[in-house]
């Protein structure tokens, strides 16, 4: 590993938790260059829904390649981008009655979200946003500005302006209603904050820890949102493409937003995509007013086309479904019984362990670094990195979910017996 010790940029973070060097994966497994293998709960921070390698969406892009077609093609017209477009209306949007123009943007979701906030301000002539306590929605300086990790935005290295944070839905500060002083501060001429562009939010907060909105919550940040003429912007980047069961993580809650943002699992194999979706009458865009070299993946759109006709063939939604129900159980019987602190939450296949009760503030760490040398990669979230996040590829085999689980108990029940000795001791 040495090559890497003195090339590579300190900013590397998650070869320091998992620090083997990978050399294969396939579905739910990833092997190391000396034949370890590991059952994968971290699916590549949500980037793969699918599973390493999905052997259908593979070979899509093989022939792909075979025929010596377009890989990089700006935004101008190609086959490939045609047949994503035809095949995301026809699987996705014309089912769910969702009438949206589809914004390429670049490689990343931190794109489709600065894509967001710019086009919001330019319908609005309004420069404010609302966001929420907890949520993340990517590294570059508009992204960070909605974030609210205080770490993370003092590495922008300049005031983060023209945001306006309010609790988060089931908010860490109990019995607060946080529509109710949105609308107060919205109505209220002494409150200082004026009416902002845009509201953008998480159904689940999954780097805030795995929070989860309630669908009344949404339902009324919706109403809330269209009285004072604010435009509602759902970021599903982590959990949407299935994760939650549904494509769209807000399906739940029986709303549409106005603006949609996804990337990670839309290319179905890892590649770089992100897209923005706004309703049609948003679409006030001049020609290459955001633009950007890599929002043409030709690669990306032949893989996220294989990946919606595998979600439909394999009715993955009804799989989640099912292995959500075996996830919950599991930790409801076999988690939260090693110690009264723990608390857990979830959804589809994302679920949260938080030990924010438990007097060790170490043991996440532990936990993730032991489950590593057990054989499993999984990493910690939310607050003081409390949360324990499970986000397996929704392919999983239910042999390797259940023993994913089953380290998982393991190694909390040994860490848990520790912190028990020294309150015992104490």
């Amino acid at each position: 590993m040495e090559i890497f010790e003195q090339y590579e940029s300190n900013v590397r973070a998650y070869c320091r938790n998992f620090y083997d060097v990978f050399d294969r994966a396939k579905g739910a497994l990833i092997y190391s260059e000396s034949g370890k293998k590991f059952v994968d709960f971290f699916a590549g921070a949500g980037a793969l829904n699918y599973g390493h390698n999905n052997e259908y969406i593979k070979q899509k892009i093989l022939a792909y390649l075979e025929s010596d077609s377009i890989t990089h093609g700006l935004d101008m017209y190609t086959k490939a981008k045609r047949e994503f477009i035809e095949k995301f209306s026809q699987i996705i949007l014309e089912p769910r009655k969702l009438n949206y123009k589809i914004q390429f943007c670049g490689p990343t979701g931190t794109n489709a979200v600065e894509a967001s906030l710019k086009l919001a301000r330019k319908i609005t002539k309004r420069t404010g946003i609302f966001a929420f306590m907890g949520g993340f929605h990517g590294m570059s300086l508009g992204s960070l500005a909605v974030t609210s990790n205080i770490q993370k935005r003092s590495s922008s290295g300049i005031a983060l302006s023209d945001v306006t944070f309010f609790p988060y839905s089931e908010s860490p500060i109990d019995s607060f209603d946080t529509i109710e002083y949105m609308e107060a501060v919205l109505n209220d001429g002494h409150s200082g904050i004026e009416k902002p562009a845009a509201i953008i939010f998480e159904t689940i907060q999954a780097e805030g820890g795995v929070n989860i909105a309630s669908p009344e919550w949404m339902l009324r940040l919706r109403e809330l949102s269209d009285r004072h003429g604010i435009l509602l912007i759902c970021d599903d980047i982590q959990v949407g493409c299935g994760r939650t069961g549904p494509f769209f993580s807000f399906e739940r809650a029986g709303m549409i937003p106005d603006i949609v943002l996804l990337s990670k699992s839309i290319s179905g194999y890892g590649l770089p995509m992100s897209i923005l979706l706004m309703k049609p009458e948003l679409d006030v865009w001049k020609p290459g007013e955001h633009n950007g070299t890599f929002r043409g993946n030709q690669l990306a759109f032949i893989g996220a086309t294989a990946a919606l006709e595998y979600w439909e063939m394999n009715n993955l939604e009804q799989s989640v479904k099912y292995k959500e129900a075996f996830v919950r159980e599991y930790l409801t019987k076999q988690i939260l019984s090693l110690h009264k602190g723990l608390t857990i939450r979830g959804a589809g296949l994302i679920w949260g362990i938080d030990f924010s009760n438990v007097e060790d503030e170490r043991i996440t760490q532990k936990v993730v670094e032991e489950c590593y040398q057990n054989g499993l990669i999984i990493e910690s979230a939310g607050r003081k990195d409390s949360v324990i996040k499970l986000m397996p590829p929704l392919t999983i085999e239910l042999e390797l979910l259940q023993q994913g689980c089953s380290i998982i108990r393991q190694t909390i029940q040994e860490n848990i017996n520790k912190v028990l000795e020294v309150e015992s001791y104490g």
